[in-house]
């Protein structure tokens, strides 16, 4: 699921990025006053030493010990202000440190992370399932015994886990015939170490002149009673992630990630709710909008809302479109980023759309899909989906998945693909969730590009071809969803928000709206015949299995000679019954 972000207040749960480091003494029993240049070290020092007496001593007597440990520590710290109707309504710094623990039983071939999401969250007593859940909050000052005694619970817990699941798992063997998928497939990749530890990253946050700007924003909107709530939101998130592991890896890295967004709802005659908004995102302070720029935006996106509101409703379609760059990007990130990650191949649950596909055409033979979590900026815009190091201590990696439409790789994490042995650096997770492959910075090449004024001419004539008397361009669209699991179809669904119909005899483009993008993933990806040759950044979250993580897309405008759109939700709700309190002061106006 891809989404631009909704209307919501600044909590700890919205915050994936961001956070200073935890300071810790190195030695345990100790508390030592340490540089501030310095507490990640002393951190990582003392997570190593907890990890190396478990990896030493950590055994149940007639058992397995682990194999391999992985502990991890995310420290984030974020800053934002929310005003709605020219006041404050939200003005907060939150901070949290969340652990991650991994414990695995068995060795790289065969080992207990099958099923370990089965492990029971439920309190027992019964000698099923553990009778205390230990804590994941890791402690936010230099306290070592806190955080090693943190570690320890957390550690026996995750291992006496793996060991229930791997005897289940050898248990399970005893009457199960090998089948040919299993053949040849091992539990976790064989990875090299890194150790890395970045400089550490300003964080500056100019609260002032940031409530300044978004007081002024806010306030635009009470020109226009039809607007039923908005919202301006500024906030600023740093993450702090710490990482060792049996292996030798230790990392020490830091991000941070800066965001506006205007938002805004309003309902049309026939009750029908709208939304609109404008995002913007940077990796510095420095590189967001000035404030003449942002009251530009919000007034074109006060023009558009208030123009969808009477904008005629649309009738069910399938026909030719152009999806403008942003709505290009979502559609490649639903129909087959999704279907590209690497659990999803060999799990029975999933469609698996691609298994087996490698070296097959999947795709147009003009078109090449990308990921690169190793690019940060595209045409001077940020991308979310940068990062160095995924959440398995493995380096970002460019992974080629679709060349000249044939299938060349998939998105791995350390769960290998059969016939893929080694991660590509794509295991991500929000704060201290499970990792597994996720899209980063997904890129769509083509090699089919013409400018923008002939793909529009190509259009009309695929509308007049097919006997159609309009044709569609999708300017902006909030974001979509998919099916991958074999229950349900496998379909995908886009949210456009500025839809043009086209006449196909005066060329006379007229705003609409009530529909969504519907269909089947192959079947809609391979009804594109051309590009532009001009590229857009849709900037966003994604949410999966490991939770929401920050992705980007990178895609050019593309002809598409059918695309079905379905009516959305009928929604004859009413506007509320008294007018607005800033109708009285537009009337006054006038």
């Amino acid at each position: 699921m891809f989404r631009r972000p909704r209307p919501a207040p600044i909590a700890l749960a919205l915050c994936l990025l961001g956070a200073p480091a935890v300071g810790a003494a190195a030695e345990a029993g100790t508390r030592t006053t340490v540089k501030r240049e310095d507490a990640r070290l002393a951190t990582l020092g003392a997570m190593k030493a907890e990890l190396q007496r478990s990896m030493k001593k950590l055994k149940l007597e007639g058992h397995e010990a682990p194999y391999f440990i992985s502990y991890q520590l995310k420290d984030t710290l974020s800053h934002g202000v929310v005003y709605r109707y020219g006041a404050l309504f939200d003005d907060r710094s939150v901070r949290e440190a969340k652990l991650a623990v991994d414990v695995r039983v068995g060795s790289y071939d065969l080992d207990s992370s099958e099923g370990d999401e089965q492990m029971p969250f439920f309190l027992g007593g019964d000698g099923q399932g553990p009778t205390y859940l230990a804590q994941t909050d890791a402690p936010q000052e230099i306290a070592p015994e806190a955080l090693h005694n943190a570690l320890w619970l957390l550690t026996d817990e995750k291992y006496k886990a793996a060991l229930s699941n791997f005897l289940k798992r050898k248990a399970a063997g005893v009457y199960a015939a090998e089948s040919e998928d299993e053949e040849g497939k091992v539990s976790f990749s064989r990875e090299k170490p890194v150790r890395h530890v970045q400089d550490p990253v300003p964080f500056p946050f100019a609260k002032d002149r940031w409530k300044e700007h978004a007081q002024k924003l806010s306030a635009l909107f009470r020109d226009y009673p039809e607007i039923l709530d908005s919202e301006v939101r500024v906030t600023a998130d740093k993450v702090t992630r710490l990482q060792t592991n049996s292996e030798g890896s230790e990392l020490a890295t830091e991000e941070t990630l800066y965001a506006l967004h205007v938002q805004a709802v309003t309902r049309a005659t026939d009750g029908q709710l709208l939304d609109n908004s404008r995002d913007f995102y940077a990796a510095t302070e420095d590189e967001l909008p000035g404030f003449e720029e942002m009251r530009t935006e919000t007034a074109k996106m006060i023009a558009e809302l208030l123009a969808l509101r009477t904008a005629p409703v649309i009738d069910p379609y399938t026909g030719p479109a152009i999806l403008a760059p942003e709505a290009t990007g979502v559609m490649f990130h639903e129909t087959v980023g999704h279907r590209l990650e690497g659990e999803r191949q060999d799990d029975d649950n999933e469609g698996r759309t691609f298994k087996g596909q490698v070296g097959n055409r999947v795709l147009p033979a003009f078109i090449s899909v990308i990921d690169d979590p190793t690019q940060r900026v595209f045409e001077k815009r940020t991308l979310n989906g940068f990062y160095r190091y995924d959440d398995e201590a493995v380096p970002g990696q460019k992974t080629v998945l679709v060349e000249n439409g044939v299938l060349r790789n998939y998105l791995l994490s350390r769960k290998p693909v059969k016939g893929f042995t080694h991660s590509n650096g794509h295991g991500r997770a929000q704060s201290n969730r499970k990792p597994m492959a996720r899209m980063a910075n997904l890129f769509v090449q083509s090699t089919k590009q013409v400018p923008y004024p002939e793909l529009r001419k190509m259009l009309i004539a695929e509308a007049k071809q097919a006997g159609k008397p309009y044709a569609l361009i999708i300017r902006d669209i909030t974001g979509g969803d998919t099916n991958t699991s074999t229950y349900g179809y496998q379909a995908f669904r886009g949210a456009p928000r500025m839809v043009y119909r086209v006449d196909v005899n005066t060329g006379r483009e007229e705003l609409v709206r009530g529909v969504e993008i519907v269909g089947t993933p192959l079947t809609s990806i391979n009804k594109i015949v051309a590009t532009s040759d001009e590229f857009g950044v849709f900037n966003g979250f994604c949410g999966a299995e490991s939770g929401y993580v920050p992705v980007s897309t990178v895609a050019p405008a593309a002809l598409i000679t059918e695309l079905e759109l379905q009516r959305t939700v009928k929604a004859n709700e009413r506007s509320p019954v008294l007018p607005g309190p800033w109708a009285k002061r537009k009337a006054t106006k006038k």
